[in-house]
């Protein structure tokens, strides 16, 4: 007999143009293949609208309002999760016993409407949302940001209290896991891998020709790591640099140019981003984030199809991939080892170590058939 699964995504997931996305995206299409019947449910509330792309897919597709923020206002629960209450879904999660995927802490609200006692019901968790808002709070320069992003952070941490222990989570770093077990007594806490859409490692051998940091750069916490490069490395040595990523900010488009080396690709396709990551002989992905939540999609893209990676220990803490990469802590030692690693070949012995530890960790055949045990 057909499987049937329902998929409760927190936005839309295609195109899958960011880490949420690309993860959801990529699961999606692994059950599909897996022949069973998806009945996908998402919130469409931006300018990703309603793909029809998603069709070949899914049985059936259900798409709902998100909640504007002023009518959660005074909602005792996070906006993330009050914003996503919607009675349309709970009526269609209730016409059958199919288990229950939801992505992201987002879609939780409607749990206790929902008959979990009688149907398996699984919560991937991206991150661990009360660090990841507390993050946004400390890297954000806008004051109404920062008051929202606290009294989020606020009431994710109470909200978490209240999640019901009958239901399992899947987390994708071992750091989320310990949170949850430690810090919420969710000791149905697993791991399961993010989805990449990465599943052979094909960085160039030889030398490249350029330093390279990517990512979103309309994120407070990427352009401060951009900025941060181009006053504390780049100033330093004459090595070529290359920011790439959407929607950088005027002042992050002036300090891209403060030097002859240094540039800027702003909003690059995605044939363009992949070419500069296979181009260049050293991906350069720094994290400031205080906590570590979740793993950062740009470093498994630099890892699968990129030469070198150089890291601060914040960027891969309990990923499992700091054996793939160079690891430096203050400027003058990125500096010191983007010197010697711009003229050091990427060997084969450096692939094969690449295709070992991302092979038995984001495989995302195998891991899909992880998590059927715990839908079925």
């Amino acid at each position: 007999m057909k499987k049937h699964l329902h998929i409760v995504c927190l936005d839309t997931p295609w195109p899958a143009d960011y880490g949420g996305a690309i993860d959801m995206m990529n699961r999606l299409i692994m059950f599909k293949k897996m022949d069973i019947g998806i009945h996908l449910h998402y919130f469409s509330y931006n300018e990703r609208g309603t793909p029809n792309e998603l069709n070949q897919f899914c049985e059936s597709i259900n798409v709902y309002e998100r909640k504007k923020k002023q009518t959660a206002f005074f909602s005792k629960l996070p906006f993330i999760v009050s914003s996503r209450i919607n009675e349309d879904l709970i009526i269609n999660l209730n016409k059958d016993n199919h288990p229950i995927l939801l992505e992201g802490l987002h879609c939780t609200g409607i749990l206790p409407f929902v008959n979990i006692q009688e149907r398996k019901v699984v919560i991937r968790m991206h991150n661990e949302e009360s660090i990841y808002y507390e993050e946004l709070a400390g890297t954000t320069s806008s004051l109404l940001k920062k008051l929202y992003y606290i009294k989020e952070s606020k009431l994710i941490k109470k909200y978490n209290h209240q999640l019901p222990t009958e239901c399992v989570y899947a987390c994708v770093s071992t750091n989320d896991i310990l949170q949850l077990k430690n810090n919420y007594n969710l000791k149905n806490s697993i791991s399961i891998p993010i989805f990449p859409s990465w599943q052979q490692v094909s960085g160039t051998e030889g030398i490249g020709n350029l330093c390279l940091y990517h990512g979103n750069l309309s994120v407070a916490e990427n352009e401060k790591a951009a900025i941060w490069l181009i006053k504390n490395v780049f100033s330093k040595i004459k090595t070529p640099f290359v920011l790439a990523g959407k929607n950088p900010s005027k002042r992050l488009k002036k300090m891209a140019h403060l030097f002859q080396h240094t540039c800027l690709v702003a909003n690059p396709t995605d044939n363009e981003l992949n070419d500069l990551i296979r181009k260049a002989q050293i991906n350069i992905l720094p994290s400031f984030t205080k906590k570590s939540t979740g793993v950062k999609l740009k470093l498994l893209h630099a890892l699968y199809e990129g030469r070198h990676c150089l890291v601060n220990e914040q960027m891969v803490k309990g990923t499992g991939l700091e054996g793939a990469c160079h690891i430096a802590e203050n400027s003058d030692a990125f500096a010191s080892v983007i010197l010697q690693l711009f003229h050091q070949p990427f060997t084969s012995d450096e692939v094969r170590l690449r295709e070992k530890l991302l092979g038995n960790n984001f495989d995302n055949e195998k891991n899909s058939q992880l998590l059927i045990p715990y839908l079925w």
